[in-house]
């Protein structure tokens, strides 16, 4: 025998071997179906009888192998069942002539055969027979399983007369020899009646008796008769084992070994889908005559069996035959049996055959490691030159197996070697697709998967080196198939999954080859599809390159939306009634966990910053790499970037375009590398950190750019609030200069400007800032509104820099230090000479040489100034935008006021404000106050200027308060109060520098210079006295003329300006003449009188109120003449400041009546 059978099991040794085979040219479909429905009646019970019938059907079974019949007779051919097409009664005899030609292949050992004819009608169809069976068409054929049982069971007539006729102890009767084919030869020309051999016939027919012995025990088997096999295989094995009859013992331990185990698992050990019914099971007559699945099919179910394979029901153990092997003792004498056939050479066959056997019982028995040993066995089995599909069938069985008992690596080795020996070079045409099949098949055992996702988690499973050479493989066997697109797909996953194991060298080879393949088919994210239903799953390179953190950009600062904050505030929930509630954060802090606490806008350039880096040892270039994301309509706006080898950490930003509104969520990204596209997915790397996937996408809003007449700043301002500068401007100005910056708004969006809120604030200064340093005027602007796209607006903000101008090294010297200060003059002293400007150069002293450079000191000064808009679906929505522009002015030092002091004026409600000005720039600046001529100054020059100012009223400012528990508020309310007088005094001053080499000009205020004394010297007193001679209010350097002889009327008016009552008050009018040496003369009784008395009382007066008193001065001699007016010093004059009682000088001039002249 030269054929094995690889899939024989032990329990075919009960079955009854039929062959069905095609006469003529029958459809191939045609014949398989008809085959099926045959092969499908494969276990029949005998009527009148509890015995089964088993049937192995082969549409194919080599002659020679049919000569090994007597050594084993279910390897014997008992039936033959042929198909034939026959359309016309022409055809029906060359038709029947080949039914017996085929009859003849296997007539020596048929016992019955039928011919199925389809397509024949009439007279002959119409004819009983019981050999053949017409039928109409393939499709009118629902008998033919009825026949099949009939046949079967003209087969168990023949086997039952066999057995019975071979069983029958016939010891007068000459026992034949049943030889193996190769044994015939050597029994040729052997006289066994001979009596000189009497020991040799004593031999040979204890030889016949085993063989025959044995013969009648497979005949049993076949029979259904397993009790009595096991009997004839013991006596066979007796006998045998006498004689040395190494082959045929083998046979009949193996005929033992089959028996014990058909009954020790009556589910079968083939492994295949049925079910084998156990021996003995009572069936009823009507299920004997159904067909069922035959023993090649049966597949025992593991969970029935304990440890060793054995039925765990006990129950069937109670009519156990004493002669049924163990399940250990099965396989001691498979191993016996195979020992007896490796002694033949020509039975290799059946010692491969026995081994497989084993395996299978091995594997039922879950005995691994011995049932390897089999298999090891059989590998070494040195059959005839096989053919190349031989050796193919003979790999795969043995791959299936190291299957079965568990070594999928050892498995896959086998199918390994099968799939090469598909394409082996002595094929004329190499089976490529049969090779890659088998390729595929081989994948699970070296733990290696198609699924890319397979490999993302955990260690690398499995051995790299063979892994990459098997992919290689299937590589080379898809381009020899003509599939370049499976090339590629397995190159990509050789590249993606084995990145880590491959060299340098080989990494540049591998992407070459790919690049060759793609540049005819590039590889896609497509699912591939083969001829036999296995999809291959696309792989992205989620390591080309490698992303490494994935991060979700706000929008620039400028672009930021803003949520316009509601009553309760912009997080509160709507839909919840309380301001706060536990169940509500809790539920945000998980929603804060999926969704990101900032949003994007519709229609504007979003990004996503991606951490990558090359793990190529060459530059890698990524092409067409996008974002992939799911939820809104999104634009993705592809880049390409190059990494340069094994680049490290390596920023790359993706961008793309909301096109409407929602909830946007991130998936991944897609990138082309070496022509392979790839939709990488978050969800499928693992250890890529993330901030969060979904955005919420809000309504359109237009885009403000803002353009200015100032150039850019390089300083960059950083505001306490943490918010970013688009733009930074600077200008350099001196300390009271004005000037205007212009600013362009230019729409560069596609949704209307519809409104606009501009604020200011100073940022990180220390200055004391006098008046508005930002002013401008918005309702201009907001005519131009709204501003559509791509249109632009003007925008005017006045720049006004008023910073201290005092020195603050001599600001706090005494005033009363040069001899010109007001502090010691007394209140009725007449201060006659007017005090011109008097210009009085000084060096600076040491102290404050050494402090020179306080004075070119440059200050800074920083705004910003932030533009809120909105417009568009956005405003509608409630969002808005802020764009700050950052202001850095540099403050240059103009010009100081080194000292301040006051000195009285003619008139009561006058006095002179004498400043020391200092000019602290390089360049020669000219300084005038209202109504002064103008005072140069050269760089570096201190001149002093004197201002005649009218005193002020400060009472409309409130006071101080009287309770001083308060005192934080009362200080800063004092503050605030000189703050405004000073405000006051600097706008009627109107001190302006100007520099007209640099044509600038500007302010000097003198806000900061002012102290308390300076501010009481230039305040009005509460007390306000008018005194008027003749109707005539006297004061500074008025002259009241009168006549002598001529009484002059005198009035005193007492205004309280103050917040309480005062008086009474007395006061004395004394007139004197001054005769402009230093003597004053009071002795005037003679020329001046008074009408009434010089003494004046006056009441107490209400806040507000007035009081006028009469008087009246006759003058006796003409002359100059000048009143004082004192007080008597009392309780009431003495509780109130003296500066309350500075009345004005009086100068009289009485002149000589005028006499009428007559005519």
């Amino acid at each position: 025998m030269s054929v094995p059978d690889y899939v024989q099991c032990a329990e075919d040794h009960q079955t009854l071997l039929v062959v069905v085979q095609p006469i003529g040219i029958v459809p191939e479909e045609s014949f398989f179906r008809i085959y099926k429905r045959i092969s499908a009646v494969s276990q029949v019970n005998v009527r009148d009888s509890q015995r089964v019938l088993y049937i192995r059907y082969r549409h194919h079974y080599p002659p020679e192998n049919n000569e090994w019949g007597d050594f084993q007779t279910h390897r014997k051919v008992v039936g033959l069942i042929t198909i034939t097409d026959c359309s016309s009664a022409k055809d029906w005899p060359q038709t029947f002539e080949k039914f017996h030609l085929q009859k003849e292949m296997y007539g020596s050992t048929l016992y019955d055969s039928r011919l199925f004819v389809f397509g024949l009608q009439g007279e002959i169809a119409e004819q009983p027979r019981t050999d053949v069976a017409f039928y109409p068409s393939y499709d009118e054929c629902e008998t033919v399983e009825k026949r099949i049982e009939d046949f079967i069971e003209s087969l168990f007539i023949v086997l039952e007369s066999k057995r019975l006729d071979r069983a029958t102890d016939k010891s007068g009767d000459k026992i034949p020899l049943l030889c193996v084919p190769f044994e015939k030869k050597d029994f040729v020309g052997l006289d066994t009646d001979s009596s000189l051999l009497l020991g040799l016939k004593r031999h040979y027919k204890k030889r016949c008796q085993g063989r025959m012995r044995k013969h009648v025990g497979d005949l049993c088997l076949q029979a259904g008769m397993l009790q009595d096999s096991l009997v004839h295989y013991h006596m066979a094995v007796e006998l045998l084992r006498s004689v040395n009859d190494f082959l045929w013992l083998g046979a009949a331990l193996e005929g033992l070994c089959s028996a014990s185990v058909i009954y020790h698992y009556p589910g079968g050990t083939g492994g295949k889908v049925g079910s084998r019914r156990a021996q003995g099971g009572s069936l009823s007559a009507e299920a004997g005559n159904r067909h069922r699945p035959g023993a090649q099919e049966v597949l025992i179910d593991p969970g029935a069996l304990t440890s060793n394979g054995i039925n765990a029901d006990t129950s069937a153990e109670i009519g156990r035959a004493k002669n049924c092997l163990s399940p250990e003792d099965i396989i001691d004498k498979y191993k016996e049996a195979i020992s007896y056939y490796g002694k033949y050479k020509n039975a290799g066959v059946i010692e491969l055959e026995a081994c497989v056997k084993a395996v299978r019982v091995l594997a039922i028995q879950k005995r691994s490691m011995e049932a390897s040993e089999f298999l090891q066995n059989a590998v070494y089995i040195n059959l005839r030159q096989l053919s190349e599909e031989e050796k193919i069938q003979r790999y795969s069985i043995l791959s299936e197996l190291y299957e079965r008992i568990g070594f999928h690596r050892k498995s896959a080795f086998f199918k390994r070697i099968a799939a090469m020996q598909c394409a082996a070079p002595s094929i004329p045409e190499p089976g490529w697709r049969a090779c890659y099949k088998l390729l595929l098949e081989t994948l699970p055992g070296y733990s290696l998967s198609l699924d890319p996702k397979d490999f993302s988690k955990g260690t690398h499973r499995g051995w790299a080196a063979v892994q990459m050479r098997l992919l290689h493989e299937l590589v080379y066997a898809s381009r020899r198939m003509g599939n370049p697109a499976l090339c590629v797909r397995h190159l990509s996953f050789l590249l993606q999954t084995m990145l880590d194991f491959l060299s340098d060298q080989e990494k540049k080879d591998v992407t070459q080859s790919l690049e060759s393949y793609t540049a005819k088919c590039p590889g896609t994210m497509e699912f591939i599809t083969l001829p036999d239903g296995l999809k291959l799953p696309p792989v992205p390179f989620t390591k080309l390159p490698i992303v490494r953190s994935v991060k979700l950009l706000n929008l620039p600062t400028s672009l930021r939306p803003h949520k316009m904050k509601s009553l309760l505030g912009q997080n509160v929930s709507a839909k919840s009634p309380f301001i706060y509630s536990p169940i509500i954060a809790h539920s945000r802090g998980e929603e804060r966990n999926k969704k990101i606490d900032f949003q994007w806008v519709q229609g504007d350039v979003c990004e996503v910053q991606l951490m990558v880096y090359n793990p190529m040892p060459f530059e890698l270039r990524v092409e067409n790499m996008g974002l992939l994301t799911t939820g809104v309509e999104f634009e993705s706006l592809p880049a390409a970037l190059s990494l340069p080898a094994e680049s490290g950490l390596y920023p790359v930003t993706l961008v793309g375009v909301p096109q409407t509104t929602g909830q946007i969520t991130v998936n991944g990204y897609h990138t082309s590398v070496f022509g392979v596209f790839s939709d990488c997915l978050l969800d499928n790397l693992p250890g890529v950190k993330t901030n969060g996937c979904t955005v919420e996408v809000i309504p359109a809003l237009p885009r403000l750019q803002i353009s200015t007449s100032l150039p850019r700043s390089a300083h960059t301002l950083q505001p306490s609030s943490g918010d970013e500068i688009s733009t930074n401007v600077s200008v350099q100005l001196y300390n009271g200069e004005t000037q205007q910056l212009i600013i362009k708004l230019e729409n560069i969006g596609t949704e209307p400007l519809e409104k606009l809120e501009v604020t200011a604030k100073m940022v990180n200064t220390k200055e004391k800032l006098y008046g508005d340093f930002l002013s401008w005027k918005l309702e201009d602007t907001l005519s131009q509104f709204p501003l559509k796209p791509g249109k632009i607006a003007t925008f005017t903000v006045n720049i006004k820099v008023k910073l201290d101008f005092s020195c603050q090294e001599n600001l706090l010297q005494d005033l009363s230090d040069d001899g010109i200060s007001v502090s010691g003059l007394p209140l009725s002293s007449p201060f006659r000479q007017v005090v011109k400007p008097r210009v009085e150069t000084k060096p600076i002293n040491p102290q404050e040489s050494s402090k020179v450079g306080d004075f070119s000191h440059v200050k800074t000064l920083e705004a910003i100034l932030n533009f809120k808009y909105s417009g568009g679906p956005g405003h509608v929505e409630g969002y808005y935008r802020n764009l700050s522009l950052g202001l850095h002015v540099e403050v240059e030092p103009s010009v100081f006021f080194t000292r301040v002091s006051t000195l009285p004026a003619t008139s009561t409600r006058q006095c002179h404000l004498l400043l020391d000005v200092f000019n602290s720039t390089e360049h020669e600046l000219t300084i005038s106050a209202r109504n002064n001529e103008d005072l140069i100054l050269h760089a570096g020059e201190c001149q002093r200027m004197a201002i005649q100012v009218d005193k002020f009223s400060f009472e409309s400012f409130p006071e101080s308060p009287a309770d001083g528990t308060q005192f934080a508020n009362a200080k800063q309310l004092e503050e605030e109060r000189q703050q405004a007088k000073g405000l006051e005094i600097n706008s009627k001053l109107d001190i302006c520098w100007k520099i007209p080499s640099l044509k600038r000009e500007g302010e000097a205020s003198v806000e900061g210079v002012l102290n308390q004394l300076v501010l009481e010297h230039l305040q009005l007193a509460p007390l306000q006295w008018d005194i008027l001679v003749d109707g005539k209010l006297c004061d500074c350097d008025i002259v009241v003329d009168c006549k002598v002889g001529d009484p002059v009327p005198l009035e005193v008016k007492l205004t309280n300006w103050s917040k309480h009552s005062v008086g009474p008050f007395a006061l004395t009018v004394t007139p004197y003449q001054d005769y402009q040496n230093g003597v004053h003369n009071y002795e005037l009784q003679d020329a001046i009188t008074f009408v009434g008395s010089n003494t004046f009382y006056i009441d107490s007066v209400k806040p507000t109120k007035d009081s006028v008193y009469f008087g009246a001065l006759l003058f006796l001699y003409t002359g100059d003449f000048y009143l004082n007016i004192k007080f008597h010093e009392d309780n009431c004059s003495r509780e109130l400041p003296l500066s309350w009682f500075c009345l004005p000088s009086v100068h009289i001039r009485a002149m000589e009546p005028t006499v009428p002249t007559k005519l």
